[in-house]
């Protein structure tokens, strides 16, 4: 298989503003998502900066940004003021706070103004029926299960990427998206279930050239990456 060839929308996971351009500019992602996590791997020291300069380089793309706050007041604000920012922007909301009380209230009233919400966090198929009922009819909103951490626990993640795509397909102008990519396969599991959206971070998308490759090719190419590597080390073994 293609890149092409894939049903499935590839969007990019991260908060390196070059790395984000670049991606832009490649033009393979359909668009970008960040949290917390990755804002702090990137070194990101101003919220509002990063979220303006984001959305002035990519402007015509869907870009998530989450809240920071914990408490579903502040949430709330910072919902209102995160979609205020540009009229591509998804508000990512946690599913639960991390005394795990449910965001689902919090999630309903915001829909309800018309603000796009990516609810995330999300590993089980009662947190997505809850969250698919809360949206207000009309509305655009994103679906994030965390199918890389389902996988991670032993658990196959197919068969229940499957099924919230179901879920989703029941409230027009809901997509779901499959979150925490582990490998370029996964892609092809997404692709496969139908899921609407992948992201994916920047070393797996350097990987998309891959696809469909010979592995005959692939087989060569990894042997000659041996010999010049076993060659610049200037190792002897018989002296």
């Amino acid at each position: 298989m293609k890149f092409e060839d894939l049903r499935v929308t590839v969007y990019a996971d991260g908060a390196d503003i070059e790395a984000m351009k670049e991606e832009y500019r490649k033009g393979y992602v359909k668009g970008f998502t960040t949290n917390p996590t990755l804002m702090k791997k990137a070194g990101v020291k101003d919220y509002v900066t990063f979220a303006k300069e984001a959305i002035k380089e990519i402007p015509d793309l869907p870009l998530s940004l989450e809240v920071f706050a914990d408490d579903f007041d502040t949430m709330e604000k910072e919902a209102e003021f995160i979609s205020g920012l540009g009229d591509n922007v998804y508000v990512k909301i946690p599913i639960t706070n991390s005394d795990g009380e449910s965001s689902v209230p919090l999630i309903r009233r915001l829909s309800e103004k018309g603000i796009r919400i990516n609810a995330t966090a999300i590993l089980t198929l009662e947190q997505v029926r809850s969250v698919v009922d809360a949206f207000a009819e009309g509305t655009q909103n994103i679906v994030s299960v965390f199918a890389g951490r389902i996988l991670d626990t032993g658990v196959d993640a197919v068969p229940v990427m499957k099924e919230v795509t179901e879920i989703c397909r029941t409230k027009p102008g809901t997509l779901s998206l499959w979150a925490s990519c582990r490998e370029l396969y996964n892609i092809i599991q997404a692709d496969q279930c139908g899921t609407d959206i992948i992201t994916v971070t920047n070393n797996i998308l350097a990987k998309l050239p891959n696809l469909g490759k010979d592995l005959t090719q692939l087989s060569l190419e990894t042997v000659r990456m041996f010999v010049n590597d076993g060659k610049s080390l200037g190792y002897s073994i018989l002296g």
